[in-house]
């Protein structure tokens, strides 16, 4: 059944045979969605070609066949958010989290709800790395692998001054060694109320957080996570 006027985000393009692309979408109705987008490589440039780069928000027609539909359409509906350096790299970062976790063909319209509104703060005011730490929390709420990041395991309001590790299972278990990896009280409260933290504390819950999607994406880490940590260190004074 042909699909019709579908929004979706491009996540990844990659090329296909000789003039094609194969294109991951993130869809309102339809989740993950990979399509072959036929005709619009080569010598003479196809009118599609620039609307269908990552981070692009389209309205699309495709007629679904297994694995990989097929595009019979597309129209960008606004023009991508500018992003350079570390932005840049962030938006790689957010699309090959979905690509990891979000399983294909499973709808997830409030996620496409979220990363409609991350995509444009990537470029906006807030610092880049809170804009990172929400997405995180919140794409593990709406996958299902959410934690009380103001409780811990005994039901408790975590105390601001302790140290927690953060379980992928359980949540915040106290920490009373203060050991290597462990984040404050305070960092998990200002997460969970969607308070801005102190730099320090945000660094924490960047630790804290890739703990708990390591153990939901496997042995194979991002390879966003390396290039993120070399821009940062090529960038520090």
């Amino acid at each position: 059944m042909r699909i019709e006027a579908q929004p979706a985000f491009v996540l990844h393009a990659r090329p296909w045979r000789e003039t094609s692309l194969i294109e991951e979408l993130l869809t309102r109705d339809h989740g993950r969605v990979a399509v072959i987008a036929r005709g619009v490589q080569g010598a003479k440039r196809h009118p599609l070609r620039a609307a269908l780069q990552p981070l692009q928000w389209l309205r699309v027609d495709f007629l679904p066949r297994g694995e990989l539909a097929r595009l019979l359409q597309a129209e960008a509906l606004d023009a991508a958010p500018l992003l350079q350096g570390e932005a840049l790299m962030a938006a790689f970062y957010l699309n090959e989290l979905l690509l990891r976790l979000l399983p294909r063909q499973d709808p997830a319209p409030a996620l496409f709800e979220r990363y409609a509104q991350v995509r444009q703060s990537l470029a906006g005011a807030d610092p880049l790395a809170w804009t990172l730490r929400r997405f995180e929390r919140d794409l593990l709420e709406l996958l299902g692998y959410g934690l009380p990041l103001d409780q811990g395991e005994d039901g408790e309001r975590l105390d601001p001054a302790g140290r927690y590790r953060l379980d992928a299972e359980l949540g915040p278990v106290r920490d009373r060694a203060h050991g290597a990896g462990s984040t404050s009280g305070a960092a998990l409260l200002a997460l969970a109320d969607d308070r801005l933290p102190p730099p320090g504390q945000l660094a924490e819950l960047r630790a804290a957080l890739r703990g708990v999607l390591q153990s939901h994406l496997g042995p194979q880490p991002l390879k966003s996570w390396g290039l993120l940590s070399e821009l940062a260190r090529i960038n520090r004074p």
